[in-house]
């Protein structure tokens, strides 16, 4: 279809998170242009309602018969480009199956695999260095012009019960365990912040409220409407490198980000009120263990307090 723009990031949340202003500026700039953005199922929700998104098609490269309609309605785009955000075989795949005029991807020096960018047409080298500076900038190589730095968020609904008042949010899982902080620091902080009449709720999937009876802080648990939801009410938050923080901060909330094996500068929370904490020795893997880092628990729960209650002051102050 000429005139119009493929959008491939197939997720997961925070990479969704860091490629909204991208696609923003894309829509900014062509506003008379069709945006399609291809995603993974589970993360429709991130983007429906979204005013810079025309279509939405989502992936399941699990299930047959979803892939297929996938693959179906991928083959009848042919649009005039394809932007891969993610620098993924796969998502480059996805891309020459929509048989665009040009596929516009990372160089292989910056794609996560560097083998995808044998399937672009277009190499773009960045700079960065955060992520969502990367995209503006696969944006820009596009012919994007008017570019924007602001992420679209959906207004959630609300699921279950929150305090009626001032809370802090905390959502203690992330992709991968190196990235976490020790579960039973939040009943910890829990007690620390009780003494400054602000209690602490833990946000989890459905279903794993079950499991952390024992942390003895009070348990959330919500889909993804759920959490955005918690998380624009929510006073500050608490959060480690993971797709809840990163919504936080696209939210603009005051809050902690506890930082360990991956770098804030390329992930952390952009733009936003959130103090960064990282211990001073550690190292900058990536690798995805199932272990908590040791940099991560050299974080302590007082660090982590007087950081909290200090963002949320400086965000209490007029600019």
């Amino acid at each position: 279809m000429s005139g119009s723009i493929l959008v491939i990031r197939l997720g997961a949340m925070g990479d969704i998170i860091h490629a909204l202003p991208a696609v923003a500026s894309l829509r900014q700039s062509f506003p008379k242009k069709r945006i399609t953005w291809v995603v993974a199922s589970k993360w429709v929700q991130m983007l429906e309602g979204n005013p810079h998104i025309d279509e939405i098609v989502p992936f399941e490269r699990r299930a047959k018969g979803a892939l297929y309609r996938a693959w179906r309605t991928l083959r009848a785009l042919e649009p005039e480009m394809a932007i891969d955000f993610q620098g993924l075989i796969q998502s480059a795949l996805v891309g020459r199956a929509a048989r665009p005029g040009r596929l516009i991807g990372l160089h292989r020096s910056q794609a996560r695999e560097p083998l995808a960018a044998l399937f672009y047409s277009q190499r773009v080298k960045t700079a960065g260095p955060h992520r969502v500076e990367t995209n503006l900038q696969l944006a820009a190589a596009a012919g994007a012009t008017e570019l924007t730095d602001q992420a679209w968020i959906p207004p959630g609904k609300a699921e279950g019960e929150l305090p009626k008042g001032a809370f802090v949010l905390a959502s203690p899982f992330a992709g991968w365990a190196s990235k976490q902080w020790p579960l039973e620091n939040y009943a910890l902080l829990a007690q620390a912040l009780k003494a400054e009449g602000l209690p602490l709720v833990v946000n989890v999937p459905p279903g794993v409220g079950g499991k952390l009876a024992d942390m003895q802080v009070r348990i959330h648990e919500s889909g993804l409407p759920g959490l955005i939801d918690a998380t624009r009410r929510a006073t500050a938050i608490v959060g480690v490198d993971s797709g809840p923080m990163h919504l936080a901060a696209a939210l603009g909330k005051p809050g902690v980000a506890i930082f360990g094996p991956t770098d804030p500068l390329l992930n952390g929370p952009f733009h936003s009120r959130f103090a960064v904490l990282r211990a001073s020795d550690a190292v900058t893997t990536y690798r995805r263990r199932d272990e908590i880092d040791a940099s991560m628990r050299s974080i302590g729960v007082e660090q982590v307090k007087a950081a909290l209650l200090n963002s949320i002051r400086c965000a209490r102050v007029p600019a």
